[in-house]
């Protein structure tokens, strides 16, 4: 389950960020902010109609992000990333790679342009976004963010996970 929600985080990072070229001004106006939204993400194979994979609540600002999706939560400061399975009791610790697209959903706000044009903007409104990523010939990947929210910067704190706070049974991996 980790690892479905890792991979719609980066194919949610890589679609908004595969937009060279391309202003979308709710990114545009995330820079330097803090930002939250819901998302969905779904996809298509063979240009068959688009089937729900997964959602969840991202909080981003700077390099970090908290998401809750698929009954985990995943916390990354910039350095270090949480990813929280309540259900499992389990938390595994790792380093967070700040410079992959992939694995820090935070990189969209600040590097969306840099990637390419596979991005097709279907709609959107000053706080909703609906874009169609071409993951490759045969699958499309679509992302609709809702209720996105810009606020001031308030700093890190509400980024890292206190494993101290865990019951005393839960199983802690520390992949460091």
């Amino acid at each position: 389950m980790r690892r479905l929600v890792l991979t719609a985080i980066s194919l949610i990072a890589c679609a908004l960020a595969n937009a060279q070229g391309v202003s979308i001004p709710q990114l545009d106006r995330a820079a330097g902010k803090r930002v939250s939204f819901h998302y969905e993400y779904n996809h298509s194979k063979d240009g068959g109609a688009f089937s729900k994979v997964t959602e969840g609540d991202v909080l981003v600002e700077d390099n970090a992000y908290r998401l809750d999706g698929l009954g985990l939560t995943i916390v990354c400061d910039g350095t270090t990333r949480w990813t929280y399975d309540p259900s499992a009791g389990e938390v595994v610790i790792e380093s967070a790679e700040q410079d992959n697209i992939l694995t820090n959903p935070a990189l969209l706000i600040s590097s969306y342009r840099s990637y390419g044009s596979a991005l097709q903007v279907k709609g959107g409104s000053k706080d909703s976004l609906d874009v169609i990523y071409k993951v490759d010939d045969d699958v499309n990947a679509r992302f609709v963010l809702k209720g996105i929210i810009y606020m001031e910067p308030q700093g890190k704190s509400d980024f890292t996970f206190d494993v101290k706070s865990l019951p005393e049974n839960s199983v802690i991996t520390d992949l460091r």
